[in-house]
């Protein structure tokens, strides 16, 4: 459950950096990112050529629809100054609703995911993807400082 909130908060992170980037600012683009993701969790994860061309599309429709889910359930959060303990109480309540969402659709995928790596390739692709944002926010913490 930590594991997966810590990942969460690294994507949510990465997105809203993401996002800044658009207007300008220093970092990688979202392509760039992807990229950057992908080869890395290819390598790590000893992934294919041919699995990754099937894999990878799969894999960032699941990214592109947590952080649907995730953007959703913030775009509230903190807003407003003048926001009343009740409308926290709800807000607290869509974040744990859209961290479920995202579990199931983990799931969901996990058994596509299954239709092309094994099983010991999608246990390496979790390890590496935790590593990969790890390194990431310390190579964007780092240019923050410069």
């Amino acid at each position: 459950m930590i594991q997966r909130l810590a990942t969460l908060l690294i994507t949510l992170y990465i997105s809203i950096s993401l996002q800044a980037q658009d207007k300008k600012k220093p970092g990688f683009t979202k392509e760039e990112f992807r990229a950057r993701q992908e080869a890395y969790l290819t390598q790590k994860a000893e992934i294919t050529q041919e699995e990754a061309t099937k894999f990878f599309p799969i894999y960032f429709e699941l990214q592109d629809r947590k952080k649907t889910v995730n953007d959703k359930a913030w775009e509230q959060a903190g807003k407003n100054p003048k926001t009343t303990d009740a409308e926290y109480e709800q807000i607290i309540e869509g974040i744990v609703k859209a961290r479920i969402e995202a579990d199931k659709l983990d799931l969901e995928y996990l058994q596509r995911f299954k239709k092309i790596l094994s099983p010991k390739k999608i246990y390496k692709l979790q390890r590496a993807e935790i590593k990969f944002h790890r390194d990431i926010l310390k190579i964007m913490h780092q240019s923050q400082k410069k």
